[in-house]
């Protein structure tokens, strides 16, 4: 064996296992840890002590174009989307290939360091070079052995209403992008938004692509393309392989036309992502009192069996001013946004940043999974359950990339040096201990 986790929970599993990995990197055998069994003298040896193993962490939906760029060239004083759209269309006349590199990869390596080795990145292609579209083709290259980087074409100020956008959007196509996008909200006219939907489906189906479109992010509850996205999954060749994103108007929609929504949508096969962050942050700036919380109906699609996740979105840019891209925190902030408290919901917004997370991308079961066969790709969480590693905030002990060790974090908790009733320095592992 190349290496052996010894003694780790696993999700949906009693009792602790150990998991061996091969030579060439995948799980060779999960089988019940017994802790009178010699560990190997040869290969990699991981101790879990009990800790959860998972799957890696997946992010549905970033910005690595746009990363750390807050302030530059301005900041976002009014907060809003539509202001942070023109800081960004200022900044992006200054792009280089160097400048985007850069950033992307530094964030990249943030996400590795957390346990994050899915990845799936807009591209703002309302750009006539392309700048930031061949550096992250770039980036996804350099990566590739470590991480999956999926782009998506993202047409940030339009297909229809922007000179030239569907040309760009075939172009940066061409050149690679994964994944088509649209965002026919910010279109001119409903009808421009149509437009653009029938373009990008056009594109997808015509070279095999999935489809990720920013949809009805804007608080009017007017705004109802994702009828229109899910209409056309369910009647192209791309049911399952469509992706509304935001939809935080369906915050402000009534209850009988959601009750209709929530019926199409699961027929359709389509996935939601909802963006804790920058929903919350963005959302309900035209507002006074009482304000919209600006997410989308994440509890109620979930009941009506629709996939939704979690995506952190914006990582220092100018939508979103903090972040270090920390997959758990984005559970933390959704869990209390969209109100999924209750014993059982908790561990379905794990699944949110995992699991679901994973089906937006696409990844078969022979590519994610703690499971014989599937890539040695996982975290070692020093948490007994989900729930206890999003209480707790906990960073990964180990993170392995197809059986090899790309990141630890040291295990070391902090002290308290003095406290009243206790002789000396003494640790906090921020699990309760009754005296």
């Amino acid at each position: 064996m190349r290496m052996i986790v010894r003694g780790a929970r696993l999700l949906h599993s009693e009792g602790l296992h150990d998991v061996e990995v091969a030579p060439d990197g995948r799980i060779a055998r999960v089988l019940p840890y017994d802790d009178q069994k010699e560990p190997p003298a040869t290969g990699v040896l991981i101790e879990a002590h009990g800790g959860l193993l998972s799957a890696p962490f997946v992010e549905p939906h970033i910005h690595l174009d746009t990363a750390l760029t807050a302030g530059d060239p301005r900041p976002n004083a009014s907060g809003t989307l539509w202001e942070g759209i023109a800081c960004w269309s200022e900044r992006k006349k200054t792009l280089t290939r160097e400048d985007v590199v850069a950033r992307a990869t530094e964030v990249l390596r943030w996400q590795a360091a957390q346990g994050i080795l899915h990845v799936r990145t807009h591209c703002d292609v309302t750009d006539p070079a392309l700048t930031a579209l061949d550096a992250l083709l770039e980036v996804r290259d350099r990566v590739r052995d470590v991480m999956t980087l999926q782009i998506v074409a993202f047409p940030q100020e339009g297909i229809v209403s922007f000179p030239g956008g569907e040309a760009l959007l075939r172009e940066a196509v061409r050149r690679g992008a994964d994944v088509v996008g649209a965002i026919p909200h910010f279109e001119d006219t409903r009808e421009d938004g149509l437009a653009s939907l029938a373009i990008a489906f056009a594109l997808a189906e015509e070279q095999g692509l999935r489809v990720d479109a920013h949809c009805d992010e804007i608080d009017d509850e007017q705004s109802r393309f994702v009828e229109v996205l899910a209409t056309r999954a369910l009647r192209s060749g791309l049911r399952g392989h469509v992706t509304a994103s935001h939809t935080t108007a369906m915050g402000s929609y009534g209850g009988a036309y959601s009750f209709k929504l929530q019926r199409l949508l699961s027929r359709s096969g389509i996935n939601l992502v909802s963006n804790p962050f920058a929903n919350l942050g963005l959302q309900g700036r035209f507002d006074a009192y009482p304000k919209r919380r600006g997410l989308t109906q994440v509890k109620e699609m979930l009941a009506a069996g629709v996939n939704v996740a979690f995506g952190h979105d914006d990582v220092m840019d100018p939508w979103n001013p903090l972040g270090t891209g920390n997959p758990l925190q984005t559970a933390l902030v959704g869990i209390y946004a969209a109100q999924l408290t209750g014993a059982d919901e908790i561990p379905v917004a794990f699944e949110m940043v995992t699991e679901r997370a994973a089906r937006v991308l696409g990844l078969s079961p022979s590519e994610y999974g703690v499971r014989q066969g599937a890539p040695a790709s996982f975290v070692l969480l020093p948490a007994e359950s989900p729930t206890e590693a999003v209480r707790r905030q906990v960073r990964p002990r180990y993170v392995v990339s197809r059986g090899t060790v790309l990141a630890e974090t040291p295990a070391a908790p902090p002290r308290l040096l003095a406290w009243p009733g206790e002789e000396g320095p003494s640790e906090v592992d921020f699990r309760p201990r009754l005296r």
